[in-house]
């Protein structure tokens, strides 16, 4: 079993617990309410785009498989704000509890604080989680392509859709970039690290980038360490870069973010 199928195995089975608490009409009930306050879906896409500059998706997040313990995250809502004020287009929240330590929680608190878009980081396999998503303050919500079938991959896409959420689809390979292209993906993100062995490749979006119709926006993550990593994804042709592991290690998150965002602007 590799590692991605051992994060969806136990994401599949924390999904029927919440499930078998909270019915999926109750959670309609609270997305449609958030819908009717959230920016729309074209308004948050257009926000991503490097028309003038790297964007900056920040993330908070407390562990991961690959590194282990990050960060002791006591108030993810004050972090959110940090990264806001070092001008972070958009905040990424996992909610992956058991390799992540992260929480639905974590979504609402920081929704509570910061009005950017926040995307609902995890191992999303069921409508039931693209609702939760959209129910507890999400606007944007993770689809890995390697984690689902083709007609799963449409049918959550055309779901996040009916929400008013955007589908970040990401991929780590050429053949997955097509993938996600046939589905009609808008956002697409190419992740250095293959979740399957957790192998950094820091060339993979040099090769899947060329993959991507222009027009599409796309989105670099994993290994941006520094401010020179965000200036060469910014060359390749990244509109975003998604950061976590570096700015929840750092001591001036705000202040890491705003470098991110000026080495990404045009020379």
């Amino acid at each position: 079993m590799s590692v991605l199928d051992g994060i969806v195995a136990g994401a599949r089975e924390d999904l029927e617990a919440r499930r078998a608490v909270v019915p999926e009409d109750r959670l309609w009930e609270r997305a449609q309410e958030y819908g009717q306050r959230a920016p729309a879906a074209a308004e948050v896409i257009d926000g991503l785009r490097g028309t003038d500059g790297l964007r900056v998706i920040a993330e908070i997040k407390r562990t991961s498989p690959a590194r282990g313990p990050l960060a002791d995250i006591a108030d993810p809502a004050a972090l959110a704000a940090r990264y806001a004020a070092g001008g972070a287009a958009a905040i990424s929240v996992l909610t992956e509890p058991r390799r992540f330590h992260g929480s639905l929680e974590d979504l609402e608190t920081v929704r509570s604080e910061v009005r950017l878009p926040l995307l609902r980081k995890d191992f999303v396999v069921d409508a039931y989680q693209v609702v939760e998503a959209r129910a507890h303050g999400a606007d944007l919500v993770l689809l890995i392509v390697a984690a689902l079938g083709r007609r799963e991959l449409a049918d959550l896409i055309a779901l996040a859709r009916k929400l008013g959420l955007v589908p970040l689809v990401e991929v780590h390979d050429e053949q997955e970039a097509a993938r996600a292209v046939d589905a009609g993906a808008e956002v697409i993100g190419v992740n250095a690290r293959d979740l399957r062995t957790l192998n950094v490749d820091p060339d993979t979006f040099a090769r899947v980038a060329d993959r991507i119709p222009a027009g599409l926006v796309r989105i670099a993550e994993s290994g941006v360490r520094d401010p020179e990593d965000a200036a060469r994804y910014a060359r390749l042709g990244a509109d975003a870069v998604l950061v976590g592991s570096s700015l929840v290690t750092g001591d001036d998150p705000a202040g890491a973010v705003a470098a991110l965002v000026a080495a990404g602007r045009p020379a």
